[in-house]
This record gives C-alpha cells, structure tokens and sequence, in this order.
C-alpha cells in the first residue's frame, strides 16, 4: 500500500492546523462539539486524517487522533479521538473523549466520554462516563469507584443527561 509522505515530519501541518481552527464550511459541516475541539486543540499535537500509524503511542500532554492507528496507545494525558479516526488497539490514558471508531478496550484513570455518532467495539474502564445518545457501544464497562485516585472519594460520580429513557432505546413516544 502506498504511503504518502507526511512532509516535514511535524505532527501540526500548517494547512491542517488552519483548516481544523476555520472549521472549513466547504465540506460537510461536523457537530458543534467536533468543532470546538479541533479549535482548542490548534497548536497541540494532532495527527490529521491523512496520517496511518502501526506501533505504539505514548505522549505527554494532549493528542487529537483523526487518522488510522492499528497498536497500542499509552498517556497519562488527554486523548481526543477525531470523527475521521480509526483506532484498533487497546488505549490506556488519563482522560479520552471519542468522536470516531475505536476496536479495543479502553481504560482511563479519570473521564471518558462517548459521543454521538463514535463507535466503541471493547470493553471500558473509567472512574468517570458519559455516553451521549446516538453513540454505540458494544462491550462491558466498569465505572470505577475512583478512591485510588481522590482520596475520599467512595462513589463513581455519575452523570446523566435530562433525556427520556424511551428516546435513547428507539421506543415509540
């Protein structure tokens, strides 16, 4: 398969980094949320859409994934996974928030939240979750107690959206 050159070898292409920040309204419009993320994180480490990986990751800060990643991702960081994002691996950091297809389990050590239109195929580990309606989720979870990490702390915090259960599950009105 060919590979295309990724330029200088820096994770923050000029051009992609302006076409994150702008939102570039000449292609389909991506959520709000997705929006806002990808302005946040102009000027943090992202690997763009174009980019396929094979190894492993590790890093500090914070990433934004939108390309392909087959292999095992470990931070102590705060991890975003794009709408254009492919990951097939299993993923340990501090915080993730998925907007795209992930095949493997995840665990944090603090929050992890699903949203819309993501795909996880794994099973989840985290002290905090949420899942917004729309995501699909296929696999087990486990909402850690969290006293490891807050001293004090004897509960998950658990947070719930003011949506009807019925909407979530498809149920006729």
């Amino acid at each position: 398969m060919p590979q295309k050159p990724i330029g200088d070898g820096s994770l923050n292409p000029a051009n992609d980094q302006n076409r994150f920040a702008r939102g570039d309204e000449s292609t389909t419009s991506p959520s709000t949320d997705y929006q806002k993320t990808m302005a946040e994180h102009s000027g943090k480490d992202i690997l763009s859409s174009d980019v396929e990986i094979k190894g492993s990751i590790k890093f500090q800060k914070e990433l934004l994934i939108d390309g392909k990643v087959e292999g095992e991702i470990n931070s102590d960081g705060v991890l975003t996974i794009g709408e254009n994002a492919d990951i097939r691996g299993e993923i340990k950091t501090k915080s993730i928030t998925v907007f795209g297809k992930v095949q493997g389990n995840i665990t944090v050590a603090e929050r992890c939240e699903l949203k819309a239109k993501c795909t996880l195929q794994g099973d989840l580990k985290a002290a905090r979750l949420v899942i917004e309606e729309g995501a699909t989720f296929i696999g087990k979870s486990e909402v850690t107690s969290g006293a490891a990490l807050k001293p004090g702390a004897s509960r998950p915090e658990i947070v719930r959206h003011d949506e009807p259960v019925k909407a979530a599950f498809g149920a006729r009105a």
